[in-house]
């Protein structure tokens, strides 16, 4: 048996959403984006493993940070924001900009329509 078909015990974790056939998945688009993008990125070599790794665990047990975990996403994006503003591949106020265009443009996005950029009212 491959570990891929070996289930991790964290599968079984409280208020993990799971498929109705009982598997992990995402709670939120968003969340699948990030980590593809995180994957993506480290594909390209922008950084290591053991660098994301280590970014990851110090904003998920940060200090701010949901003992329940329920904000782990917004320690994964935090933590790969930092990981690229200290690579000097992004600079801290144009994602903070970036992340307030995409807060607007949701916000204006009809319910059950894709949320695009380009619907930010102030763009």
């Amino acid at each position: 048996m491959s570990t891929c078909e070996v289930r991790s015990p964290m599968s079984g974790s409280p208020g993990l959403p799971v498929s109705a056939e009982g598997d992990p998945v995402f709670a939120e688009p968003w969340h699948a984006q990030a980590f593809a993008m995180t994957v993506h990125l480290h594909e390209r070599g922008v950084f290591s493993w053991s660098e994301w790794a280590e970014r990851l665990s110090a904003e998920v047990h940060g200090p701010d940070r949901a003992e329940d975990g329920s904000d782990y996403f917004d320690a994964w994006v935090a933590a790969l924001t930092g990981l690229l503003v200290s690579k000097g591949i992004g600079d801290e106020s144009d994602v903070l900009a970036l992340q307030e265009s995409w807060k607007r443009a949701a916000e204006a996005t009809p319910h059950g329509r894709p949320i695009l950029l380009e619907n930010d009212p102030q763009r």
